[in-house]
């Protein structure tokens, strides 16, 4: 035995406390290290530059609904990877390691219940599911949770978060643009609200079809907006872009979207948008 390790047995001094290694979260913006605790109870927004965190459909579901009451629409079935698409990977063990990390089929999540007392469907896009991309089975739960609003004759919330179409289906993936267009001119054909809800980032064949056709069009801040990438746009028309080119505020500015509103507000903000848009026999 050394003479160090002799002196340290004798020190009046414990072992090093193990911590947890979740135990803080580094900010993407700010780079500032943020308790977790803090940070989750701060709805996943940085308490020092206000950063908005991604974040998944069931804690996007419980910070805008009501309880924990509400009841999940069922998880459409569809036919998968109907192409035997395959690239660095087959896309059948892509969807197998997206469902391992997450809880729900696929990207698509949607809920029934209210929202401050306001009947209502919410249906949430999921990033890190494959990057929120639209397949057919998020195509069929954005159809299949606008049929319950029209059912329950209620307003239907989208939260939308996604890198655009699913490429490992191809037309069958660019098919749900069309459908979910369609259910939107349904909902306005029976007076019933339909509000989007922006979040980082929404890109793509999504922003191309249901993410922009709201009867009200809310940002969350600072969040990516966009059809294609700042990079293609610029080589494209060989300008140099302004600054802020796609984020929540810009747009707001340019008329794109109707408010950017905080995540701490949002709730209450839908409640609004519901109690007023919403006919009175919905009530």
């Amino acid at each position: 035995m050394s003479w160090l390790t002799r002196v340290r047995e004798r020190l009046p001094f414990g072992n090093k406390r193990e911590s947890p290694d979740n135990l803080w979260i580094k900010c993407p913006r700010c780079q500032e290290m943020v308790f977790r605790t803090e940070y989750e109870e701060n709805l996943n927004v940085c308490p020092r530059c206000d950063h908005h965190g991604r974040i998944g459909a069931d804690k996007r579901l419980s910070q805008i609904m009501d309880g924990d009451d509400f009841e999940l629409l069922p998880a459409p079935q569809v036919s998968e990877d109907p192409l035997r698409f395959k690239d660095t990977k087959r896309y059948s063990d892509r969807l197998k390691a997206a469902r391992a990390s997450n809880p729900h089929n696929d990207a698509f999540t949607a809920a029934f219940g209210t929202i401050e007392g306001n009947p209502a469907v919410v249906g949430v896009q999921d990033f890190t599911f494959m990057g929120g991309s639209m397949g057919m089975a998020v195509g069929d739960a954005f159809c299949n949770a606008a049929q319950r609003a029209i059912d329950e004759n209620c307003g239907f919330v989208c939260v939308t978060a996604a890198g655009g179409a699913r490429m490992q289906e191809g037309i069958l993936s660019l098919m749900q643009m069309p459908r979910a267009t369609v259910m939107t001119r349904r909902l306005r054909e029976a007076g019933l609200p339909y509000i989007v809800v922006l979040t980082d980032p929404t890109t793509g064949g999504v922003t191309a079809s249901y993410a922009m056709l709201g009867d009200v069009q809310i940002a969350e801040p600072d969040a990516l907006i966009g059809f294609a990438g700042q990079r293609v746009i610029q080589e494209t028309i060989r300008e140099q872009l302004p600054e802020g080119f796609q984020r929540a505020e810009y747009l707001h500015k340019h008329g794109m979207v109707d408010m950017v509103v905080a995540r701490k507000d949002l709730r209450e903000t839908l409640a609004q948008l519901l109690d007023y848009l919403t006919p009175a026999k919905a009530a």
